[in-house]
């Protein structure tokens, strides 16, 4: 069977694709206002002895975090409560993000996801976790032919 190929097609597939790219960040934007989802920023870098995982949370009380580690992957669930404020003059806008968040990073290496360390400062999430006793100790041998 022979098919016809139309160029036009690869158009329509790349908008889904920048529709999709762009759905996953959501930047703040009246474009998408409804069902907006801010994903927290997040820096991860890799030493000996750990894994040290930052994100970007500003404006959250500890108590509306749950943070939940397993041997390779942290997830981060949250909610942002809004605080409702009447003015009798006026317009008020509001670009901040309010409602629940979250995500799930997975860990370039296995972790003693017991021993995990948290400090929430500044609006800064810092996890270390120790990575696992068989890790630290792998040693992999790379033959050159």
């Amino acid at each position: 069977m022979l098919v016809r190929w139309n160029p036009w097609m690869e158009i329509g597939t790349l908008h889904r694709e920048i529709n999709s790219l762009l759905e996953e960040t959501k930047a703040p934007s009246r474009l998408f206002e409804r069902g907006f989802h801010k994903v927290p920023a997040a820096e991860i870098s890799e030493t000996d002895d750990a894994v040290n995982v930052k994100l970007e949370i500003p404006g959250m009380d500890t108590k509306d975090l749950d943070i939940q580690v397993t041997e390779d992957t942290v997830y981060i669930t949250g909610e942002r409560k809004s605080e409702t404020k009447t003015e009798n003059k006026g317009v008020s806008k509001s670009e901040f993000y309010y409602g629940k968040f979250q995500r799930a990073i997975s860990l370039p290496t296995l972790v003693q996801n017991h021993k995990v360390s948290a400090e929430y400062k500044d609006g800064i999430l810092h996890l270390t976790l120790p990575k696992a006793e068989e890790e630290k100790k792998k040693v992999v041998k790379v033959n050159l032919q």
